[in-house]
């Protein structure tokens, strides 16, 4: 049994890894947190899950200690939860998204004392698609334009997402080019796209959970990758996954590719 704490457990993601992580049988919850002004402070997380009660109160700290935190929040709030982690020897899972350069060098200083997963897409899907579209892109070179195309629902704050971001960074990687290659969105009268560069854009429509695309194109043909997640629990299920993954590694930054075996 993997003790584990859930930070925004009373949000539609936190409820549905409260939901599952209970019905896997695997994983005791033995934190729940939320902000201090929640309205469900206090209230039992399985109750507001609706799997029933499970003994764990929703509370705005981490008494008890588990051996992984999985943080779906905020900026501000993960990197709160990654020094209490630190501090505490507690693994850490973070799918939180809107990172900046800096959280990402506090996490690599993290990382060094305890065991550190980052995804911005939990999916297992998502990660396989990261991979074969750094294949695609590296072997179908520049005669192919690449563009990237990620829908979500129109409460989502960030764009592009962290998972088109992601996408976005693998194939770079595999073509050896700088994030100066990426353009976002394209208006005006002078537009044309230029070789070597990869489109990025955003939709922001409806309940869309999450949809990614790359296109290579060349004149004549088209390829398309393409990842749609149809409910959230793909991104539970993944976390839940990747925190029993965790729960037994030594310190060091880790991603799903590590989870999946594909490193």
């Amino acid at each position: 049994m993997i003790d584990i704490a859930i930070t925004g457990a009373a949000g539609r993601m936190g409820t549905r890894l409260v939901a599952l992580a209970t019905q896997d049988g695997g994983f005791r919850v033995v934190g729940a947190i939320e902000k201090p002004d929640h309205p469900n402070i206090a209230r039992d997380a399985g109750e507001i899950a609706g799997v029933g009660p499970i003994g764990t109160p929703i509370t705005h700290d981490l008494k008890p200690t588990p051996r992984v935190l999985i943080d779906f929040s905020a900026p501000a709030s993960s990197r709160h939860w990654l020094k209490t982690c630190r501090d505490r020897g507690i693994a850490m899972l973070i799918g939180t998204t809107g990172l900046q350069w800096g959280d990402q060098a506090a996490i690599d200083q993290g990382a060094a004392d305890i065991a550190i997963l980052q995804a911005t897409n939990m999916s297992l899907g998502v990660a396989v698609l990261n991979r074969i579209a750094a294949q695609v892109a590296k072997q179908l070179g520049d005669d192919y334009d690449i563009e990237i195309v990620e829908a979500h629902h129109r409460f989502k704050k960030d764009a592009p997402s962290g998972t088109a971001d992601s996408l976005a960074a693998a194939i770079l990687k595999a073509t050896g080019k700088g994030r100066d290659a990426l353009v976002y969105g394209r208006h005006g009268d002078e537009a044309l796209r230029e070789r070597g560069k990869v489109g990025m854009h955003s939709l922001r429509v409806g309940d869309e959970v999450g949809r990614h695309t790359a296109y290579f194109a060349a004149l004549g043909e088209r390829l398309e990758l393409t990842h749609v997640a149809t409910n959230r629990d793909t991104f539970a299920h993944g976390a839940l996954r990747a925190a029993k993954w965790l729960a037994d590694q030594k310190p060091g930054r880790y991603t799903i590719d590590d989870v999946l075996g594909m490193s």
